[in-house]
């Protein structure tokens, strides 16, 4: 390992130094990128040697990358090795990262690599969102808001964009929205945001974390959290329980903090984790709640969204930023990742006619409480992003009487206590996909007088079964809501997909 690389930034020798890229998807592309941009000696392995990483692999190597593609392609670690960038969501048990933490390699992400490669000539202040759910919405209303308020900023991270391409870009941003995913978390060693915010915390990724905590190796050495080269001593979270390390892992965004920490005052899971990190001296603790706030809190009062928190008079007065009605729409989780979102954008000085302006711009993405259809007093809801328990409970508790629309796969978390929460709206529930029957048995348990439909179909079919189903049972003022509440990948090739098979099959039955 290089001497210089604990501390490493963009102007550090990067020729000098032999980078493995771990990984050719979106983040692994742009990673290498960056690299070669620097000069650094770069090898890129990926297992997967499909045509899009093929094409890929031509231009990276064109800019004299070394590419290898195919099975066993990432089986072992080059013996030169200086530095591994890793691809969000690679198990520290993987062979190529698990070689790495016992040689003492240190592991970065592309967004620890982002943030060494902004210092310390390109340095832009990034708002960051984490939290098991609602991440994409907050980072586009947060975007929406800088935007009102006339700064130069992108949304980027999770949400789609490479953070590397941001650093590298032409434009000059005054400020970046940037979205972090526990995953990418896992693999970040030394940001230090602006402000940042956990929206919620709920169980989500275990069967990830179940294998990283069983597989991960003994650490390697070095004081403090952080072993040689600045990787974490134990990756997976310094706890064995997979739902601790999931938390860890979501905690890290609050690490030197310089501005803000905002958290879910209903989720006093996120308070903890901002009273537990190690923060820039004068970093504040910023609460949002749907109730009324106390000081340092953002908040509902008469259908307003105030600030107790961004304003001099906080001890006894607030100041108005929106209305509920200018967040669309204004369910209750929606409302709160506003404020949170808000929450950011004033830490940053934005004004409070921006946050409502904002606001009032943006419209949410397809398959985020989207409604598809209305026929006969039914409306029909597609919120396919709702991919785990904590998600689809949102979306329940938007309508008062549902058929729900749920299954695909359940990512190792459980459904009793959404069932038993949301029991007496639910009018019937169809179910599809590979752990349907995780979800059935919670019903038979906690909602046994709750009619439920399962299909066993795997194809286009399954999805018109259930939509055709739930009309069927649905009356004047109910909701069709398809809020899985699972990942999506068992049928579909992403949660959209999956989205748009509920619309067309929910098109088909209304024409009838």
């Amino acid at each position: 390992m290089k001497s210089w690389l604990p501390t490493a930034d963009r102007l550090s020798p990067w020729p000098q130094a032999r980078v493995v890229v771990a990984g050719l998807g979106t983040s692994g592309f742009a990673a290498a990128d960056g690299l070669l941009e620097l000069g650094a000696r770069v090898t890129v392995l990926d297992d997967n040697a499909s045509p899009a990483n093929a094409e890929k692999a031509t231009v990276l190597e064109l800019l004299d990358a070394t590419v290898r593609l195919g099975p066993g392609s990432t089986a072992s670690l080059p013996d030169d090795t200086d530095l591994v960038v890793t691809s969000p969501g690679w198990l520290p048990s993987a062979p190529l990262l698990r070689q790495a933490a016992l040689r003492g390699v240190p592991v970065w992400g592309e967004v620890e690599l982002a943030w060494r490669m902004s210092l310390p000539d390109r340095a832009v202040p990034w708002l960051a969102v984490t939290g098991t759910n609602g991440k994409t919405t907050t980072v586009g209303m947060l975007e929406s808001m800088l935007t009102a308020a006339g700064l130069t900023t992108s949304a980027v991270g999770n949400v789609g964009r490479p953070i590397v391409e941001a650093v590298l870009d032409e434009v000059s941003y005054d400020v970046l929205a940037v979205e972090l995913s526990s995953f990418q978390l896992h693999w970040t060693h030394s940001l230090s945001l602006h402000s940042a915010a956990v929206l919620n915390l709920a169980p989500d990724h275990l069967e990830w974390y179940s294998a990283a905590v069983r597989g991960h190796p003994a650490p390697t050495g070095g004081a403090g959290a952080d072993g040689p080269g600045g990787e974490p001593a134990n990756p997976a979270g310094t706890a064995s329980d997979p739902m601790a390390a999931y938390a860890a892992d979501k905690a890290r965004i609050y690490q030197r903090v310089r501005h803000s920490c905002v958290y879910n005052v209903a989720d006093p899971a996120t308070q903890r984790m901002v009273e537990d990190a190690d923060v820039i001296e004068g970093a504040r603790a910023i609460g949002f709640t749907l109730g009324i706030p106390a000081p340092s809190m953002l908040g509902v009062v008469d259908d307003l969204l105030v600030d107790r928190a961004f304003i001099p008079q906080r001890r006894d007065s607030a100041v108005e930023l929106a209305k509920v009605s200018d967040v669309v729409p204004h369910a209750p989780h929606n409302v709160a990742n506003a404020l949170a979102a808000a929450a950011l954008a004033r830490s940053f000085g934005v004004a409070p006619q921006a946050v409502a302006e904002g606001l009032k711009r943006l419209r949410l993405g397809d398959h985020r409480i989207q409604q598809v259809a209305e026929a006969d007093g039914v409306r029909y809801v597609d919120d396919s992003k709702a991919t785990n328990p904590h998600a689809a409970a949102a979306s329940l508790s938007a309508f008062d009487s549902v058929v729900w629309v749920a299954g695909g796969q359940a990512k190792g978390t459980t459904f009793d206590d959404l069932v038993e929460r949301f029991a007496g709206r639910l009018r019937a529930v169809a179910l599809l996909g590979a752990d349907r029957q995780l979800i059935a048995d919670a019903l038979a348990r906690h909602a046994p007088d709750v009619p439920v439909f399962l299909t066993d179909a795997v194809d286009d079919g399954a999805m018109q079964q259930v939509v055709d189903w739930a009309a069927g049972r649905a009356k004047a003022g109910d909701v069709v809501l398809l809020a899985p509440g699972c990942a999506s990948k068992d049928m579909y090739s992403d949660y959209a997909a999956r989205g748009d098979a509920f619309a067309a099959a929910v098109a088909t039955r209304t024409r009838r």
